[in-house]
């Protein structure tokens, strides 16, 4: 077994889908409590919006390291989230602070449904990733 760059690539990528997991997790907890009233708006999104562009980075980071690695069918399977991601950032609501959340407009029953179906829809993708590179690691390591 030959240690190279492309298991680095899955190792980290298996570290990184993991904290993405966790952060995905507080964003559905957070729009639960949101949705059920039991957390102010503007306390939420505070603490909601300092984690969208660390976990955009992250996401970003090990699928520019797929491409570099030539791992293509990683890189194409990530491609389609960090293109929502940009074009999700790009347009959001005008606001002081970097993030998506705005306090004003959360608590709209459809801006609070998209965001939950999101989240559900990127733990679904995390989970997902977490396995593949999971398996994509054993296979990079055991094949060179």
């Amino acid at each position: 077994m030959a240690f190279t760059f492309a298991a680095f690539c899955y190792i980290l990528a298996l570290v990184l889908s993991a904290v993405l997991i966790f952060f995905a997790i507080f964003h559905l907890i957070a729009f639960d409590e949101l949705k059920t009233d039991y957390k102010n708006p503007i306390d939420q999104c505070a603490s909601l919006n300092p984690l969208v562009l660390p976990e955009y980075f992250l996401h970003m980071l090990f699928t520019i390291l797929f491409l570099f690695a030539f791992q293509l069918g990683s890189f194409l399977w990530n491609l389609p989230l960090v293109i929502y991601h940009v074009r999700r950032y790009m347009n959001r609501p005008v606001m002081s602070v970097p993030g998506l959340y705005d306090p004003t407009s959360i608590m709209n029953a459809d801006e609070l449904n998209r965001a939950q179906k999101e989240g559900w829809v990127k733990m679904g993708f995390y989970i997902l990733s977490f396995f593949y590179y999971l398996y994509s690691m054993i296979y990079v390591l055991v094949q060179s």
